[in-house]
C-alpha cells in the first residue's frame, strides 16, 4: 500500500446481508471495505492486494458453530500476511472460541450481534496501529537502502539516485509494466528486486529471466512451457516462466535480445494475459507484472526494424533510467565502503577500511563498468590487501588503465573497436554474453561487430 493509499478493511462472512450491513456502516464512518463470502476468497484477496485490517467471521458452514473454519482461516491469514491485523467475529457469549481466536493471533474480537460503536472503535484502532507499523517499516527499509544494506546495494546519496528512489517508491505499488534502462552494471536487477518487494505482489514469486541467454529454438518452451511429446526430447511437462510468475513479477533482463520471430508471442501474453504451452491447444491465463531491463537503445532498434514498436509500448508503460556511476559521484565512496565491509566480513578480514589515497583514486576513476566494477574491485581489495587500511596501490586499477591507453594509442577508431572486442573475447574465454556485458553492448551488437571486423571468438568459431 502506497503512502497515499486509503486503508481498506477486508470483511469475510458467508451471509450477504451481514457483509452489506458492515459495508454501509464502515462507509458512513469513512472506512473503505471489500467483502468476501468464504475463507478461500479471503486468502485470495490478501494475496492480490494489501489490506489495513481483516474482519472475519468464525463460522462459514450453516450447520456448524464450532468456529474451526474461522480459526483455520485466521492461521492461514497470519501466514499469508503476517503484518495484517485480524479481528474475529464470534457469537455472543462464546468464550472458548474467543480465547482460541486470541491465542492464535487475533488482534481483537467482536461479538455478534455487534455494537456499532464498539466495532468501529476496534477497527479504527487496528487500522491506526497497522498504518503506524507500516510507516516504521517503510522508514527502516528506506534507511537500510540508503545505507546500502539488504538485497543489493542501493545507495542513494546523490541527487540523481534520490530521484530514482522516489520514482521507484511511487510506481512500485502499481501493476503497470516497467522498463529499466541503464548501462551494464548500473543496478537494473537491484531496481527490479526493489519494485517487486514494494509491490502488492511481494508475497508471490519474482521470476528472473536473462533473455540474452535463451536460444531462439527453446524460447517458447522456456517462456510458456511445453506438454509431454511436444517435440522429440519433451519427455515430461515443463512449466514456463510466465506460469511460474503467476500472481507475482516477471523480470526480463536484456529484453532487447528477444528474437524478432518471438516478439509477437511475447506481445500477445502482455496484451491479454493468455498463452498456450508448446504442443497444447488449451489457453491459459496469467496475472503477471512485467519488469524489463536493457542497456540497448530500443528506440533505435525499433527504427531499424529489429524490435517491434508495439512491444516497446507494452514494456515501457513506466520507465526508470539509471545514471552511470560516473554521474553519481556522491555515491561512490558510500558504495565502496559498503562493498568493502561486506566482503571483509565474508572473508574474515574485519577491520578493513579505505585509506584517503584509495578514496581519492576511487572518486577520480571513470567507472566504465559502473557499480558492478566497483563491487568486484572491493572484493579483490578485501582478498589481497596486506594491511587493514586499503591504499590506492591495493586497488590496482591504475596500471590497467595505463596499459589500455598505451594499447590504444595510435589506433584508428575501427582498429580500437576491433582490439577491444578481441580483448573482451580473450578475457572471458569466448563467452559472448559476458564479453558483450563487459563492452556495454547487447549480444546482437557484439555479433554484428564480430562480422564487421571478421573476428573469431576464443574457441576459434566465427562470430
Amino acid at each position: 500500500m502506497s503512502a497515499d493509499a486509503k486503508p481498506v478493511v477486508l470483511i469475510a462472512d458467508d451471509q450477504a446481508d451481514v457483509r452489506e450491513a458492515l459495508r454501509l456502516l464502515l462507509k458512513a464512518e469513512g472506512i473503505a471495505s471489500v467483502g468476501v463470502a468464504d475463507p478461500a476468497a479471503a486468502l485470495e484477496a490478501v494475496r492480490r492486494r494489501e489490506f489495513a485490517c481483516a474482519l472475519i467471521d468464525c463460522n462459514y458452514s450453516r450447520d456448524t458453530t464450532s468456529g474451526e473454519e474461522g480459526l483455520a482461516l485466521l492461521e492461514q491469514l497470519r501466514q499469508a500476511a503476517p503484518e495484517l491485523p485480524v479481528v474475529a467475529m464470534t457469537a455472543w457469549g462464546n468464550v472458548p472460541l474467543t480465547v482460541a481466536a486470541m491465542r492464535r493471533g487475533a488482534a481483537d474480537f467482536i461479538e455478534k450481534p455487534w455494537d456499532n460503536a464498539r466495532l468501529v472503535s476496534v477497527l479504527r484502532a487496528q487500522v491506526a496501529l497497522a498504518e503506524g507499523a507500516r510507516r516504521e517499516r517503510r522508514l527502516a527499509a528506506e534507511n537500510a537502502l540508503l545505507r546500502g544494506e539488504g538485497e543489493g546495494e542501493f545507495v542513494a546519496e546523490s541527487p540523481a539516485m534520490r530521484r530514482v528512489l522516489v520514482l521507484v517508491e511511487r510506481i512500485a505499488p502499481s501493476d503497470a509494466n516497467v522498463l529499466v534502462l541503464g548501462e551494464n552494471g548500473t543496478g537494473k536487477g537491484v531496481v527490479a528486486q526493489l519494485l517487486h518487494r514494494r509491490s502488492r505482489r511481494a508475497a508471490h514469486s519474482l521470476v528472473k529471466v536473462n533473455m540474452g541467454g535463451i536460444a531462439e529454438s527453446v524460447f517458447e518452451s522456456e517462456m510458456f512451457g511445453h506438454v509431454r511429446g511436444a517435440y522429440t526430447d519433451a519427455k515430461s511437462e515443463r512449466i514456463g516462466r510466465f506460469e511460474l510468475a503467476d500472481g507475482g513479477t516477471l523480470f526480463l533482463d536484456e529484453v532487447g535480445n528477444v528474437p524478432a520471430a518471438q516478439q509477437p508471442k511475447l506481445l500477445r501474453v502482455l496484451e491479454d494475459g493468455e498463452f498456450e504451452r508448446l504442443g497444447s491447444s488449451r489457453t491459459q491465463k496469467v496475472d503477471v507484472r512485467l519488469v524489463s531491463a536493457t542497456n540497448a537503445d530500443l528506440a533505435a532498434e525499433v527504427a531499424t526494424g529489429r524490435f517491434r514498436r508495439d512491444l516497446l509500448y507494452r514494456l515501457n508503460t513506466l520507465e526508470v533510467r539509471l545514471p552511470p556511476l560516473r554521474e553519481r559521484a556522491e555515491d561512490i565512496l558510500p558504495l565502496a565502503r559498503a562493498f568493502l565491509a561486506r566482503n571483509a566480513q565474508r572473508y574474515g578480514r574485519d577491520g578493513l577500511r579505505l585509506a584517503p589515497s584509495a578514496e581519492r583514486a576511487l572518486t577520480a576513476w571513470r567507472w566504465p563498468g559502473n557499480v558492478r566494477e566497483l563491487q568486484h574491485l572491493m572484493e579483490r581489495a578485501a582478498l589481497l590487501a596486506e594491511h587493514d587500511e586499503v591504499g590506492a596501490a591495493a586497488l590496482n586499477f591504475g596500471e590497467a588503465a595505463t596499459q589500455q591507453a598505451a594499447d590504444l594509442d595510435g589506433m584508428t577508431l575501427e582498429q580500437a573497436e576491433a582490439h577491444l572486442v578481441q580483448r573482451a573475447l580473450e578475457r572471458f574465454d569466448g563467452n559472448l554474453q559476458r564479453a558483450a556485458d563487459a563492452l556495454g553492448i547487447t549480444r546482437q551488437s557484439l555479433y554484428r561487430r564480430l562480422e564487421k571486423h571478421d573476428l573469431r571468438d576464443a574457441s576459434g568459431d566465427a562470430g
